[in-house]
C-alpha cells in the first residue's frame, strides 16, 4: 500500500487563510506545528513568549502547506520566515523579535496584556 503526499492547500486559499486569521484575530501566530506539538524551536519560543502574556491567542500550522504560507505571510509582512506573530492585524515579527521586546520589558504591551 502507498500513501502519496498530502498535495497541500492551494495557493489562493492558503492567502486568503492567512487573510483572515490575521483579520480576525487580536493575536496570531503562523508556526509550525501546534500549541500542543510546535515542531521547531523557534515556533516553540514564540509560542511560550506568547503564552506567557496572554492566555488567548489564535495559533496557524504551516506545516499542511508550508510554501504557500510563506508565499502568503510574505504579503503581509515582507519576511519569508516561520514562526509570524500578528497582533491587530500588524505584524511584529518572528520569536526572534519576540525575545528582544521582551528582554526589553516590551512584549506584554505590545501583545495587550492586562
Amino acid at each position: 500500500m502507498d500513501f502519496p503526499p498530502d498535495p497541500g492547500l492551494e495557493q489562493e486559499d492558503v492567502n486568503e487563510l492567512v487573510d483572515e486569521a490575521i483579520e480576525e484575530n487580536e493575536i496570531v501566530l503562523f508556526m509550525k506545528g501546534n500549541e500542543l506539538m510546535p515542531q521547531c524551536g523557534y515556533s516553540k519560543r514564540a509560542l511560550g513568549l506568547i503564552a506567557a502574556h496572554r492566555e488567548e491567542f489564535e495559533t496557524v500550522d504551516v506545516l499542511d502547506s508550508l510554501e504557500e504560507y510563506r508565499v502568503a505571510l510574505e504579503r503581509h509582512s515582507g519576511w519569508e520566515t516561520i514562526p509570524q506573530t500578528f497582533v491587530d492585524g500588524e505584524f511584529v515579527g518572528g520569536s526572534d523579535i519576540l525575545v528582544e521586546l521582551e528582554e526589553r520589558g516590551e512584549l506584554g504591551e505590545t501583545l495587550g496584556a492586562e
